[in-house]
């Protein structure tokens, strides 16, 4: 006698996927919201592949081989890329010196006034002031910053320097704010409590729960200022972004992908120097 099989619902396969209206949706929204941007920049992708454009393409590219390995342009080159690592690196100790005692100030967690639950009203418009100050500072480019100090300091590195310490000054004192003002708070409300102040209730009570987070941006922040002090070097600032700027001008190719090859090596040491870094503090 054969026995009719048993229906269990937990191998039922629907026949129509239950989410599809939802991601259909969603990609509707994306095209709608994208169609206009495309079309308000002018983005025609086709035109890359026009055969006039594929041959000055086919062209240009075919400049950079070989690359020119000259023993003058090899130390030039090295002399220029070890100024562009000294404008990251002295930019964002400037911008450290910016951030820090901003950081200090504008951080909600170390108001003295703000124990008893509301910030008092002079301790409130110094903290606004100092948080729209940082928002003016991280506002502006640090091209744009580059391009000011080039007139005011004339060319060279220190334009890259103060443009690389304002931009971030103001990004890292954001960003130190926020992981400052997300952890935990209670230690250092206790401090203040009993009477300490700003400097010790931060380096005893937030600093230690935080300084992972905090080192692990810094050396983030480190590693874009050095790809940005490159760009930076494209309007008179100096370092590895001038040379390339003159050999791009003299229409050099060879010596262009050199400095290109340069550059995504510095970059990569930057990387592992980062990485290094963040396993440490793990």
């Amino acid at each position: 006698m054969s026995s009719l099989p048993v229906h269990n619902p937990r191998f039922d396969v629907p026949l129509r996927d239950p989410a599809w209206h939802q991601r259909l949706f969603w990609m509707v929204f994306a095209i709608v919201m994208v169609w206009p941007l495309a079309v308000a920049t002018e983005f025609r992708p086709a035109v890359l592949f026009e055969p006039e454009n594929m041959r000055i393409s086919a062209e240009f590219i075919g400049s950079f081989f070989p690359p020119v390995l000259e023993p003058d342009l090899l130390w030039r080159i090295a002399d220029a890329t070890w100024t562009t690592v000294a404008i990251a690196t002295a930019g964002m100790v400037m911008a450290l010196v910016i951030a820090f005692p901003l950081t200090i100030l504008s951080t909600r967690v170390l108001s003295i006034s703000a124990i008893s639950g509301r910030m008092h009203a002079l301790p409130f418009v110094v903290r606004q002031f100092i948080r729209w100050t940082l928002i003016f500072l991280r506002s502006i480019p640090e091209l744009v910053w580059a391009l000011v100090f080039v007139r005011v300091v004339g060319l060279g590195p220190t334009a890259g320097v103060l443009a690389i310490a304002l931009t971030y000054g103001g990004m890292l004192g954001k960003v130190y704010g926020e992981i400052l003002e997300s952890g935990e708070t209670t230690p250092t409300e206790t401090l203040l409590r009993n009477g300490t102040g700003r400097l010790q209730a931060f380096f005893y009570g937030l600093l230690p729960q935080n300084v992972m987070e905090l080192t692990s941006y810094t050396v983030y922040r480190w590693e874009c200022a050095i790809r940005s002090s490159v760009v930076l070097g494209f309007v008179g600032a100096g370092g590895l972004g001038q040379e390339l700027d003159n050999s791009m001008k003299m229409f050099n190719g060879g010596e262009v992908s050199t400095m290109l090859i340069v550059f995504i090596l510095l970059v990569a040491l930057a990387d592992a120097v980062s990485a290094f870094f963040r396993k440490r503090l793990v």
